[in-house]
């Protein structure tokens, strides 16, 4: 199973805002740390704006922050908004799409049971937890503290 772009970029944008806790930081400051197109950018910031995950501040002085505390922001719970779907094979979204084995197939029960057992591990983490080590740097940006201001 492989994350899209857009979860990826939205799981930066959060480590980045979780990792910069005392300022608002500009999807500049983002796209430029992580090399990411700054429209493309802007639409996962609002989508995580709009899922309550992260506070925007309009004006001269705005930016982003963290809309919870890191504590409260569960990665599969970011991971099952950004993502599409989670078929792991074209057979999950639709019955019997003529597939020979359809009627007495083992393999789509398997597979959603590796899927929940993805996203399970996934819901044990939090942000806070990802970002538990201070001093750490990502690409330069060193990790004051994790707190919600």
């Amino acid at each position: 199973m492989r994350l899209t772009s857009y979860t990826d970029y939205a799981l930066r944008t959060l480590m980045h805002l979780a990792a910069n806790p005392d300022h608002l930081v500009t999807i500049s400051d983002i796209a430029d740390t992580h090399g990411i197109a700054k429209n493309h950018l802007t639409k996962v910031v609002h989508q995580l704006g709009v899922q309550g995950f992260i506070e925007t501040v309009r004006g001269r002085s705005g930016g982003l922050r963290l809309g919870k505390n890191p504590k409260d922001i569960r990665i599969g719970d970011v991971v099952r908004q950004t993502e599409t779907d989670f078929y792991m094979a074209a057979c999950f979204d639709i019955e019997d799409q003529g597939c020979a084995y359809a009627s007495g197939c083992g393999l789509k029960g398997v597979l959603s049971r590796a899927t929940d057992a993805f996203l399970g591990v996934l819901d044990e983490v939090t942000l806070d937890s990802l970002m538990q080590k201070k001093g750490r740097t990502l690409k330069g940006i060193e990790i004051r503290d994790a707190k919600l201001a």
